[in-house]
Parts: structure tokens; C-alpha cells; sequence
């Protein structure tokens, strides 16, 4: 059995299960505090975005999106994001059997993996999933619906329509959803990154691919175009979850990167 080791345990996010999962419990407490519109948490994802930074910077903007996987009663969860440390020609379908992290393991959908290989001409690259802009989504997985199965997408030069209709495909199973990684702006200003972030998020909110390519900066921009294509194709509705930036938790204004969290419903 062939096992996609975490890579970045102990770096991104805590190695150990209990401090995972006394900050995810953190985060709720805040949200039950605060949320102003109670009626987001009974949304039922057929698609989120999320970040994929540190969890001490942006868990938070990503444990709204997740908390909603639980409505979803979703059997397999497809992630989706892009390559940072390798050349990645197209996109990679991980064939590993399980998913190891510190929540326990995660078992790979290897015959969709054969499936979307076959159908879309994706491929099998093992180095290019040694990738922290899926791994730290899988904690929250295990934690959220401890008993789905997850399949890892992770894209270099791959064109967004492509891999839109990977994702409609996806979604035509009512028991999938698709999970869209991606950071925001990268070391501005944080005047200026929000003014970068905000092209982003308006893109998003109104499913407008056009808006995405007039200044947003989203390292996995090419995700997010593709999950908007499919969107319009499959009348889902987004809704912005969260926003902040690195200077939340750092107290640094001079140099931010941004998160966003959205929802993408029926």
C-alpha cells in the first residue's frame, strides 16, 4: 500500500491531532460568538475556496468554509491546488492509496483518479504532491467528515477550461465536493492588497471570469477561474465567507499575503 506521507506537519500546521483540533474548536467558539448571519452555517457546499498559508495566518478564513462540509454529508471531497515547489505539465491525479496526517489517514479515490486520467487526460506525477496547498486542507477533511474518501488535483500549466470540465464532472455526483486552494495577494501593502484582494473577491461573488483577469493576484487563480466556469455552467450561487490577511496574526502592514474563504451552493 502506497502511503502520500505528510510533508509539511510540524511546518504549516501542528503535527499533533489534539493541538489541530483545540484550534479548530477555537475557531468555532469565535464564529458562535460573532457570526452575524447565523443562516451561513446551514449552507450545504458543492464547492469551497480556501487558503492554504500557515495555519496560525489563515486557518481561521479556512475553518468557516470547512465547518459547512458537514452539511454537505459528502462521501468524497476533491481538492484542488496549485504546484509550488515542482514543474507540473498539465495536472496530476494522486494514485497513492491513503493520505497520511496527524488526524488519522484519508483513503485516496484511486478509481476516480483512473477515471479523470482516462476522460481528461490528467496524469500521475508523485513528486508533484509532496504540495502544501492541499496537504493542509486534509486535517480539516478528517476532522469534518472523518470517514470520506479525498482525491488530490495539483496543477501547474494547466488552462482554467480544462479543468473546469473536470469540475463539472466532478459535481455531477451529488455525493462530491470540490475543494478550490488559494492565497490571495503576495507582500503589498496592506492598502494595496486589499485593493488586489478586493478585484479577486468581487470576481467571485459574481461569477465574473473577465473581473479575475483585471488585477487579482491569487496564486491559484487558475483554480478559482475554472471552479467560476463550472459554476455558471452548473447555476451554483457563491458566498464570501471570510477575508483577512497575514497582518491579522503578524501585526506586520507592510508586507501581507490575503485569504478568502467562499462557499459555492445549489
Amino acid at each position: 500500500m502506497s502511503i502520500r506521507k505528510d510533508a509539511v506537519a510540524g511546518q504549516f500546521y501542528p503535527a499533533n491531532k489534539e493541538e489541530i483540533e483545540k484550534m479548530f474548536h477555537h475557531y468555532n467558539d469565535i464564529i458562535n460568538q460573532h457570526i452575524k448571519n447565523e443562516g451561513v452555517l446551514d449552507l450545504k457546499p458543492r464547492a469551497i475556496i480556501v487558503p492554504h498559508a500557515g495555519y496560525i495566518y489563515s486557518a481561521f478564513t479556512a475553518n468557516i468554509a470547512f465547518r459547512l462540509l458537514k452539511n454537505s454529508h459528502a462521501k468524497r471531497i476533491v481538492v484542488i491546488g496549485p504546484s509550488h515547489q515542482v514543474y507540473v505539465q498539465g495536472t496530476s491525479a494522486s494514485k497513492f492509496d491513503t493520505y497520511e496526517t496527524p488526524m488519522g489517514s484519508l483513503e485516496i479515490d484511486t478509481k476516480l483518479a483512473d477515471t479523470l486520467i482516462e476522460k481528461f487526460g490528467l496524469h500521475f506525477q508523485p513528486d508533484a504532491h509532496l504540495e502544501h496547498s492541499t496537504e493542509v486542507q486534509m486535517p480539516f477533511i478528517k476532522h469534518y467528515l472523518e470517514n470520506c474518501s479525498v482525491l488530490e488535483l495539483v496543477y501547474g500549466e494547466e488552462d482554467a477550461h480544462n479543468l473546469a470540465k473536470v469540475i463539472e464532472f466532478l459535481l455531477q455526483d451529488e455525493n462530491s465536493v470540490v475543494v478550490i486552494s488559494t492565497d490571495l495577494s503576495h507582500y503589498y501593502n496592506i492598502d494595496k492588497a486589499k485593493e488586489l484582494d478586493n478585484i479577486c473577491m468581487e470576481a467571485v461573488a459574481r461569477l465574473n471570469v473577465n473581473e479575475l483577469h483585471q488585477g487579482c493576484e491569487a496564486c491559484g487563480k487558475i483554480g478559482v477561474e475554472a471552479l467560476l466556469l463550472a459554476s455558471k455552467q452548473l447555476h451554483l450561487k457563491p458566498t464570501i465567507l471570510d477575508y483577512r490577511t497575514s497582518a491579522d496574526a503578524s501585526g506586520d502592514r507592510t508586507k501581507v499575503v490575503g485569504y478568502m474563504s467562499a462557499v459555492f451552493t445549489k
